[in-house]
């Protein structure tokens, strides 16, 4: 954007694009670990948080990689509406047009049919998705490299416009073409690679709010997807969006209507160890100025993990019993992480800095959970 805060202009002039406060690079971060790429290259032992700027050149590459596999064994096909005037039937003859025209007198016929083409929504996503990220990408040879698939594709057939990101027949996958979906979820983090930033450049964009809906969708998944790859191998168990029930004895008829479910953003569970810790991810300020005190606690957030505690006590689960709760918020510099034990449940308080570098995060999201059990 061509928007520069005072307080933004030096880190614009280093080159670090930020929204808000927080840097373009760590966003980056976060949609890695939110996406299935990151259990891939968490598997091979690649440490992109030893070099989150290379992020952009990292799914540049694997792009690049997936649409070469699929185009040594060709694109998928899907079939297009396609409405001509031929000289023989071709799928059903459109009456109105061949009359109105007096198409028979020339031996024409209009025509409506489905065309087998590669002209797909998916492989026009993923060539938009080649020219995006050769935008960002600082490697010469690898700019080349996606400019030059693009106009492959272009050459192949793939000529229609960039499709809507939520058009179902991208993600939507069967059995003939199973072999795109590595393809397209590369594509899809590519495309939130570009994201728009603090400093100045050739485009104008309006000012979104600072706490915009899908960056804190992004933070929930980020975190989600960072717990479920780091510790699913140590006998962890990784839910994410689980919605959990009221313990309830008795009802009226017309309560199931209105009463409102309790869905949690993430649980972890050790059922050798004997533990659970579910997870609240809040993207605002852990504190907030108190009637007779500069900083407190937000009460609702309080009242809300509360419920989800001890909600889920007395229904034969003996991880329920003694589950604990995390309020993991994020924060520009100031830090907290403090602790209580209310009524056998500890519930712990802490923040994650999303202005300080990639290792650095990666070690906070896993600290605040090594502080448990000191009680």
């Amino acid at each position: 954007m061509a928007i520069a805060a005072a307080n933004l202009m030096s880190d614009a002039h280093e080159g670090i694009g930020r929204i808000g406060r927080i840097p373009v690079r760590n966003l980056w971060l976060l949609m890695l670990y939110a996406s299935d790429l990151f259990r891939v290259l968490e598997n091979k032992n690649v440490a992109v948080e030893d070099n989150p700027d290379d992020i952009p050149n990292l799914v540049a590459e694997m792009l690049c990689h997936q649409v070469e596999r699929r185009i040594q064994r060709n694109l998928s096909y899907g079939y297009q509406s396609r409405e001509a005037v031929l000289g023989r039937v071709r799928g059903r003859i459109d009456l109105l047009n061949t009359e109105r025209h007096r198409l028979l007198d020339r031996g024409k016929v209009a025509c409506r049919f489905n065309e087998l083409t590669v002209d797909t929504a998916r492989n026009r996503y993923v060539r938009a998705a080649l020219g995006e990220i050769s935008k960002i990408v600082d490697r010469d040879g690898l700019t080349h490299r996606c400019r030059s698939l693009a106009a492959s594709l272009r050459r192949m057939g793939v000529t229609g416009e960039r499709p809507r990101r939520g058009e179902e027949s991208i993600n939507r996958f069967g059995r003939h073409d199973a072999h795109d979906q590595p393809m397209v979820s590369v594509a899809q983090l590519a495309l939130n690679l570009a994201l728009p930033t603090e400093s100045a450049g050739t485009k104008n964009l309006s000012l979104p709010d600072r706490e915009i809906t899908w960056i804190r969708k992004l933070y929930e998944k980020g975190l989600a997807g960072f717990y479920d790859v780091v510790l699913s191998g140590k006998g962890w168990r990784v839910d994410a969006g689980k919605t959990i029930g009221w313990l309830v004895e008795n009802k009226s008829p017309g309560i199931d209507k209105i009463l409102p479910s309790m869905r949690t953003d993430i649980i972890l569970n050790h059922s050798n160890a004997g533990r659970r810790i579910v997870i609240d991810t809040k993207f605002n300020s852990v504190v907030t100025r108190g009637w007779y005190r500069e900083e407190t606690l937000r009460s609702g957030y309080i009242y809300q993990i509360y419920a989800y505690l001890r909600s889920q006590e007395g229904n034969g689960d003996p991880l329920a019993e003694s589950a604990a709760g995390l309020l993991l918020h994020p924060s520009v510099g100031d830090m907290v992480n403090e602790a209580v034990v209310i009524q056998n449940h500890e519930i712990q308080f802490a923040t994650v800095d999303l202005a300080a570098t990639a290792k650095e995060i990666r070690e906070q999201l896993l600290q605040v959970l090594e502080l448990r059990g000191r009680f």
